[in-house]
């Protein structure tokens, strides 16, 4: 059924950003597996007593309905699928996997294998798995979805020798063409990571992508 329908019901989908909307209600930016990204209002959100408020999380799987033919359409149920706690460690990647998302596709465009490969990188990380393999195994199914893949063979996204290279050619091509070149998220792992380090100590790559959990912070939004 197309997103452009007037009902969905029950809609697998992940939060990418939320924004205050008018009085009691937010503005929802969501990556649904078989409708791409679209806003939602749910209206009433902000309310102390909303159901909403504990539900409408990121990085969490969850099932969404909502209704409405236009660009902004209205949020009517949503419940979380599973739970899915995420380290302190691994948020700001997360943070860069949702505004890739954001800023590198078009509204309501279904991208069904990059819904699948963020699933696992979410699922990756809430699990303690390496943070660089995960953003490189991601990273890859984005330009590929994209129509902007790298050629060759599926590369080992564990394979410490290649690694650096690896994220050079994928980060590369992907701000290639985000506008303006330049990831907000990117920058805040980066200045988190000489804090962490000290003025005088130079940030490896693999710094920038673990920063420590003490450090992390959301973007504003």
């Amino acid at each position: 059924m197309s997103s452009r329908s007037a009902r969905i019901t029950d809609a697998r989908a992940f939060v990418l950003q939320t924004t205050p909307w008018r009085e009691t209600s937010l503005l929802v930016r969501v990556f649904a597996r078989d409708h791409g990204t679209l806003a939602l209002v749910a209206k009433g959100a902000k309310r102390p007593y909303s159901g909403l408020r504990t539900v409408l999380l990121p990085f969490q799987p969850l099932l969404l309905s909502w209704s409405g033919a236009s660009e902004v359409k209205t949020l009517v149920q949503a419940e979380i699928d599973r739970l899915q706690p995420m380290p302190g460690a691994a948020l700001m990647s997360c943070w860069y996997m949702n505004e890739l998302l954001l800023r590198l596709l078009a509204p309501e465009d279904p991208h069904p294998g990059l819904y699948d490969a963020y699933a696992t990188a979410l699922a990756s990380l809430a699990q303690g798995h390496i943070v660089t393999a995960a953003l490189r195994q991601f990273e890859w199914s984005m330009l590929q979805e994209t129509g902007y893949g790298v050629s060759g063979p599926l590369p080992d996204f564990h394979d410490r020798e290649q690694a650096a290279q690896l994220k050079s050619e994928l980060q590369r091509r992907l701000l290639e063409h985000v506008p303006g070149g330049r990831l907000n998220s990117r920058e805040v792992m980066r200045g988190l990571s000489r804090l962490a380090q000290g003025p005088d100590q130079a940030v490896s790559d693999h710094q920038a992508d673990s920063v420590c959990a003490t450090n992390t912070a959301r973007p504003t939004t």
